[in-house]
């Protein structure tokens, strides 16, 4: 399943962490604080229960979407939209 990880953090610590936890998960860093991948379902949940572990409750907020192939080829890029040096081809693939 793709899933779609964004957040807004407050310090740069825990920022750097979860991004780290992503990384370490396989996702692809879209945009500074959005990233893209393919996970499972124990996989998106480990993600999840870490992330709620590192993060401040009270201060910072993390979205994760988990998306369909076939929503994820409706996803319109208008501009220059992501890096794509730093999403795999096989998630570029899905967009065209």
């Amino acid at each position: 399943m793709l899933l779609w990880v964004v957040y807004d953090i407050v310090k740069n610590k825990i920022r750097n962490k979860i991004a780290k936890t992503c990384k370490c998960y396989g996702l692809y860093r879209v945009q500074k604080s959005v990233f893209l991948g393919d996970l499972n379902r124990n996989e998106t949940d480990e993600l999840s229960l870490k992330c709620q572990d590192i993060m401040d409750e009270d201060k910072d907020s993390i979205y994760i979407f988990p998306m369909c192939d076939e929503d994820f080829k409706k996803v319109k890029l208008l501009g220059q939209a992501f890096d794509k040096n730093l999403v795999s081809d096989e998630i570029i693939a899905k967009f065209f």
